[in-house]
């Protein structure tokens, strides 16, 4: 694992601690704080919230317990390299979406 440039305070060992729907409602909040400044026009604030997605995927892609949905998971980080690329407000609405269908808890937790 490289060393985290956003998140410093966090390692793969504290990421484990969390919930794997906590850890996806994290990176989820980061793709609607991108969202939100593509609809302000404020693309410069979109990349640095796409930065921190992709951060906290790769996290999420050094945890054990995603082994399972591993291959998923890279494509969508893959997606989100991507996006910070784009910034298409309404691709940014599908990987919101399709990193929720991960979880069911937390997709029931925001739908």
């Amino acid at each position: 694992m490289y060393p985290l440039k956003l998140h410093a305070h966090l390692n793969p060992g504290k990421w484990e601690t969390y919930t794997k729907t906590q850890q996806v409602l994290m990176i989820s909040n980061e793709l609607n704080r991108a969202l939100n400044s593509l609809k302000s026009n404020h693309h410069s604030d979109a990349e640095k919230c796409y930065e921190r997605a992709i951060e906290l995927t790769d996290l999420t892609v050094e945890d054990q317990r995603w082994d399972n949905g591993l291959k998923e998971l890279l494509r969508f980080r893959e997606g989100l390299s991507s996006l910070f690329l784009s910034k298409d407000i309404h691709l940014t609405r599908l990987y919101l979406s399709t990193l929720l269908l991960f979880n069911v808890e937390a997709y029931n937790m925001l739908h």
